[in-house]
């Protein structure tokens, strides 16, 4: 069943685009518009501690509206404009992704393919029968075949008889997706659309090359690590891996004896993903609870035990990469984003694990170079500015379909009135009408008695 979501919404061409991250431990809004210079400006920006949601899903419905209603007041109050459509980031453990194709009969052969018949090729995918309790969130082209002929990734303008194309297709849970949706709506807030946040994120620190090339990204947040292979410029695979900073924090916690405040700080300030680069020697001293001494704890042990787990996620998300069967494909390695790349020596452990090129992935590249945007340049805010580039590049592909919609109608009316001028002054070169069988015949019989 397609999620009822008004993607038809018109909006102004100098148009300002929010994006809506609802993730695990934050909830954030980024208000941004593109410059002349095609670049991103954020107009201003709201977080707010993320306290109805659990792994990316809905656990409490009035918390989490609670919460987006603070980010976006913060966004409204910082960049001064009225919000009121957003663009929503979906993730949690329940997002699967699986291959489809669907092919088309064309009527005529002789008439360039359109974008309607990509587009219908796209809703026929929406049809597909799911398990009980899941629905399509999102149906992404791959690459189209025309007539048999393989490897197409712009068939319109094209002429065939028959159109077939492989398409990603993104499912969901139907309650996740809709409580995500009920959350948004009942803060006041109309859904343009609904983003697969690995894909968002990947709009905001991949480049073109690399998905060429192929690549990995790597979302690490905080209740989920969010996947999206690349190769040939095109989605591979998506998977979204239910461990994230959270449980790291937790294992701190447990493994320290101490309260979850204080084993975020050491994770944050303190921690590492490597404990051979720690010594014994190091010791950090936590305060104690009312009345009770400071308690001392190694780093080494810390990092053992941020290592334990980070391996464990590290390796999640290779075996993910194995069974999307673009292992060998990765030309660009794996780039990680999110909170959770920012853990100090992740790089190292995950380039022994999977023995592929690391590097983390800021949003700095899309970004336009005002005092604003340094408070946000990270990734942590990978997904969120991902959202409003996908947005703003929605919106931009709309006004240049209408464009060339515009061109073509004018071109028609060009066409049509050059054969009008044709057919008027033909008669007038013909010197003699041609008249017809039989009044030639008569005309003849005529001719023949006088």
């Amino acid at each position: 069943m397609k999620m009822q979501i008004d993607k038809e919404m018109k909006l102004p061409s100098n148009v300002f685009v929010v994006g809506l991250d609802i993730g695990t431990t934050k909830i954030a809004a980024i208000v941004g518009k593109l410059n002349e210079n095609h670049k991103l400006d954020v107009l201003g920006y709201g977080t707010a501690e993320s306290l109805g949601v659990r792994r990316g899903v809905v656990s409490n419905i009035e918390n989490t509206v609670e919460s987006i209603k603070i980010a976006i007041e913060q966004a409204k109050i910082s960049s001064g404009v009225n919000i009121q459509n957003v663009h929503v980031g979906i993730a949690g453990q329940h997002i699967r992704s699986e291959q489809q194709s669907s092919r088309l009969i064309r009527k005529n052969a002789e008439e360039d393919i359109t974008d309607d018949d990509v587009q219908q090729l796209t809703e026929n995918m929406f049809d597909l029968c799911m398990t009980p309790g899941e629905e399509i969130i999102d149906v992404i082209p791959q690459e189209f075949t025309i007539d048999g002929e393989p490897g197409i990734k712009e068939p319109v303008g094209m002429l065939g008889s028959s159109l077939e194309a492989n398409f990603h297709i993104i499912v969901g849970q139907t309650a996740a997706a809709r409580n995500i949706y009920k959350c948004v709506t009942r803060a006041g807030l109309n859904v343009v659309d609904l983003i697969l946040e690995p894909i968002a994120s990947a709009e905001a620190v991949l480049s073109e090359e690399e998905k060429e090339a192929g690549v990995a990204l790597v979302d690490i947040g905080g209740g989920t690590t969010d996947i999206a292979l690349f190769y040939d410029g095109v989605i591979r695979h998506t998977a979204v891996i239910p461990l994230g900073g959270d449980i790291i924090t937790e294992d701190i916690k447990e493994g320290c004896n101490i309260i979850k405040k204080f084993a975020e700080e050491l994770k944050i300030k303190f921690g590492s993903a490597l404990a051979q680069e720690n010594s014994d020697m190091q010791i950090i001293a936590i305060p104690g609870l009312k009345g009770r001494p400071p308690k001392e704890i190694s780093m080494k042990n810390l990092a053992r035990i941020i290592e334990a787990r980070t391996t464990d996620i590290i390796e999640k998300v290779y075996s993910e990469i194995k069974f999307s069967g673009y292992e060998r494909k990765l030309s660009a390695g794996i780039v990680l984003t999110g909170g959770g790349s920012l853990l100090k020596d992740i790089l190292q452990l995950t380039q022994y694990i999977t023995g592929k090129d690391v590097r983390v992935g800021y949003p700095n590249e899309h970004l336009s170079n005002n005092q604003t945007i340094k408070d946000i340049a990270s990734p942590i805010y990978s997904t969120c500015i991902g959202l409003v580039l996908n947005g703003l590049s929605k919106i931009e592909e709309e006004k240049q379909k209408r464009k060339k919609q515009e061109f073509n109608e004018v071109t028609d009316k060009v066409i049509e009135k050059e054969i009008e001028k044709i057919v008027e002054e033909k008669p007038k070169k013909e010197r003699k009408p041609r008249l017809p069988f039989l009044k030639k015949i008569q005309k003849f019989l005529e001719e023949d008695e006088e």
